[in-house]
């Protein structure tokens, strides 16, 4: 059997319509296929290579760390220095209050600890989302999840949970303080990038502070400079109680993390001691990688181009078929007139060489997250086949 059979035949499915891309190497910003086929990835893996597939600082960071030591013991009781230079890295880019990091293996994991520290440090169990927000498959993740159509099938689901609208002024009134947490994506991405105003996020900042009410900011997709700055939230003149992060952090290699002040952090060693516990959290290669793919983003000024790049994108993404361009940065969404207009686009721009996708809760609109390190002549390559995928070519 070859690798297409053996994939539909043994590895669990998610669909009954995989993209099945079979890739036999990654670099830069393309993927490659076992009969020379290309790939330019529009999508870094759903928002993971920020500095690309395989960037060679990262591929030695990784290569250092496997020559030293893998796993050694559960988080949190050996001092291991990839983990406590990754955790200063962090917190160097993060306001004074945020100087506690929690490494763990996702997002979704690290969603899980964020809940968990904010019931615990509050002793309140209420948790409020947003409609249409994406924070991960888990139970609990789920639970706070914000579209019925993923959470039906699985309840009975985390109780005291409740959506509020993302952006609305008025639904803030539905944080009380019977509110242990708000969790909230700084940018929404499953629902088509969506993006609410400075005005807001202060008026939600306000709204938490005054209710005793502990503020998630989720950023596993926001984060480690797709959007232009470092953490997404720079932009909008507010500090978290709690930062989560994932996806872009590791550089390819799997990690996630929860970041609050040592103090709220603190909670976890007593009643019961050991309040949070992973095995394989901040795991030596996946910290190296992170630190690696931190200071690429800093030495390579990969942020500070994301701006410019994201003008490219939109300047040329002109078509009468294209309704709208949200973007936040490199976060981006092209939206066509339905699903059904949008999803032989995709189709074709795949077999141009161009991988792009939709989104889980906006199925009308392109996904364009490419690594950051793409260059504008790539940019021109990806549009330039995008608009021919459009036109049917």
């Amino acid at each position: 059997m070859n690798n297409r059979n053996l994939f539909l035949a043994h590895l669990a499915q998610t669909t009954d319509f995989p993209l099945a891309i079979e890739v036999v190497k990654a670099e830069g910003v393309y993927l490659y296929g076992p009969n020379g086929e290309r790939y330019l990835d529009l999508i870094s893996g759903i928002g993971v290579s920020n500095v690309g597939h395989r960037h060679p600082k990262v591929t030695a960071a990784i290569h250092q760390q496997v020559d030293t030591y893998l796993h050694l013991m559960v988080y949190g009781e050996y001092i291991q220095s990839p983990q406590t230079l990754l955790a200063k890295a962090l917190v160097d880019t993060l306001p004074p209050s945020l100087d506690n990091v929690y490494l763990v293996n996702s997002g979704s994991e690290a969603i899980e600890g964020a809940l968990k520290l904010a019931k615990r440090y509050t002793n309140r169990r209420e948790l409020i989302s947003c409609t249409n927000a994406y924070h991960g498959s888990s139970q609990g993740a789920l639970s706070v999840g914000g579209n019925e159509l993923f959470k039906r099938a699985y309840r009975p689901l985390l109780p005291g949970t409740s959506q509020i609208f993302y952006g609305s002024f008025s639904d803030l009134e539905k944080i009380t303080s019977e509110t242990a947490a708000v969790v909230i994506e700084t940018i929404q991405g499953e629902a088509g990038i969506r993006v609410a105003c400075t005005a807001y996020f202060q008026a939600l900042r306000a709204r938490c502070t005054e209710t005793g009410t502990l503020l998630i900011l989720d950023e596993i997709q926001a984060g480690f400079g797709r959007t232009g700055t470092f953490w997404a939230f720079e932009q909008f003149e507010i500090v978290p109680d709690i930062l989560v992060c994932a996806k872009g952090m590791g550089g390819g290699m799997p990690i996630g993390a929860f970041i609050a002040n040592k103090e709220l952090m603190g909670v976890f060693k007593n009643n019961p001691l050991l309040g949070h516990i992973t095995t394989f959290g901040g795991h030596p290669v996946s910290a190296a990688a992170s630190l690696s793919t931190l200071k690429v983003l800093q030495e390579e000024n990969l942020i500070e181009q994301v701006a410019a790049k994201a003008s490219l994108f939109r300047s040329l993404l002109i078509h009468p078929q294209i309704k709208a361009v949200r973007n936040q940065g490199l976060m981006m969404a092209l939206e066509f007139e339905s699903f059904d207009v949008l999803k032989p686009i995709i189709d074709r721009a795949i077999n141009l060489g161009v991988i792009t996708d939709w989104f889980l809760f906006c199925d009308d609109s392109m996904r364009i997250a490419p690594p950051l390190t793409i260059t504008p002549e790539q940019i021109q390559e990806a549009c330039t086949l995008i608009l021919q995928a459009i036109d049917g070519d």
